[in-house]
């Protein structure tokens, strides 16, 4: 599923994320969303999310 739309994500959804600090290297990191960041609809490198340990990033993969 796309993770460039708001209305793909949900809360407690299982994504992918990158993190700032990785974005050069594309590193991705598992977790569950505990708050959509992004407020617009649509956003071309991934829907700014936190996941439930505190860890900003944009979502790149959603499971």
């Amino acid at each position: 599923m796309d993770g460039t739309r708001r209305n793909n994500i949900k809360i407690g959804d299982a994504v992918k994320i990158v993190e700032k600090k990785n974005q050069g290297n594309g590193k991705l990191t598992d977790g569950v969303v505990k708050k959509i960041l992004t407020n617009s609809v649509e956003h071309h490198r991934g829907i700014k999310v936190m996941l439930e340990n505190g860890i900003v990033g944009r979502v790149k993969v959603i499971k």
